[in-house]
């Protein structure tokens, strides 16, 4: 059991926690834009790609994902599982969970907050505040995204790999729970133009009133310039030809083409069906 708790305060160390000043702590209601939520997005891109460079400095490392190896004695699940799992009932002792910004994957029998709870903003509507789509980027980070940028190959550093995962989880899932925030402000300032199919349960003509095209095409073009920047192997050759990237900017933008706008905007459709409760 030392064991652990020492593997358990490395990750915890590893997964970087932020405490800095988050958009919906201490903002009150009449401070809450849709320009304030834009900027935190804006900054979450920047760890999102990140995250997904400090990933690639390891290799797949497959059986941290293998639930036949029985790798944890007395636990039945792949590592990686064992390893998030330990990691937020940590993170949920520290209150990271009270946070309305933070999802955890393992909800079940998190263990209550041991310190004092900040004050957070109510900001959300209460009907909407508990939606967790966390199984759904698990699955897409593990099965879908992984697979494109990692290399193949086996350097055992499980623990570490699975911290660097976890950032990154972390990190996707901040962002696109953010729809919840998109979705209130939204309502608020246009609530004539929600109302209507809300009432009628319109899932279609919701996301219509959702998607904005141009704003996405341009979110698209910003995390691939990021990446692009960011992710660059710095040499001293003004040579355009030998770039060499840590992650490919393009899997950056299909990142955010595929499943991080797509899951956002989810996450916005099923916030608003449930506006009205």
């Amino acid at each position: 059991m030392a064991f652990l708790h020492v593997l358990i305060l490395v990750i915890l160390s590893l997964n970087g926690y932020n405490n800095n000043k988050t958009m919906a702590e201490g903002i009150s209601g009449s401070e809450f834009t849709l320009d304030s939520i834009r900027k935190a997005l804006i900054r979450q891109e920047d760890v999102i790609v990140f995250s997904l460079i400090e990933r690639a400095r390891f290799p797949m490392n497959s059986a941290l994902y293998n639930p036949r190896l029985d790798l944890v004695p007395g636990f039945s699940g792949p590592l990686v599982d064992f390893i998030v799992k330990e990691t937020e009932a940590v993170q949920a002792k520290a209150g990271r969970y009270v946070n309305p910004e933070e999802n955890p994957f393992f909800p079940d029998n998190l263990p209550p907050s041991m310190i004092p709870n900040h004050n957070y903003s109510q900001v959300l509507h209460p009907g909407g505040a508990s939606i967790n789509i966390n199984k759904a980027i698990w699955d897409m980070y593990l099965n879908k995204l992984l697979p494109l940028f990692v290399d193949a190959g086996d350097d055992g550093n499980y623990a570490s790999t699975a911290a660097s995962d976890l950032i990154c989880l972390q990190a996707l899932s901040r962002r696109i729970h953010y729809g919840k925030f998109v979705a209130e402000i939204k309502f608020r300032d246009t609530p004539n133009d929600y109302e209507p199919p809300i009432r009628a349960k319109d899932t279609v003509a919701l996301m219509k009133l959702l998607t904005d095209e141009r704003v996405e095409k341009m979110v698209k073009k910003r995390v691939e310039k990021k990446a692009d920047v960011f992710g660059q192997d710095v040499n001293v050759s003004n040579n355009a030809d030998s770039k060499r990237y840590k992650v490919d900017p393009s899997v950056v933008a299909r990142l955010y083409d595929e499943w991080v706008i797509p899951l956002t905007k989810l996450v916005e459709v099923e916030y608003l069906i449930r506006r009205l409760d």
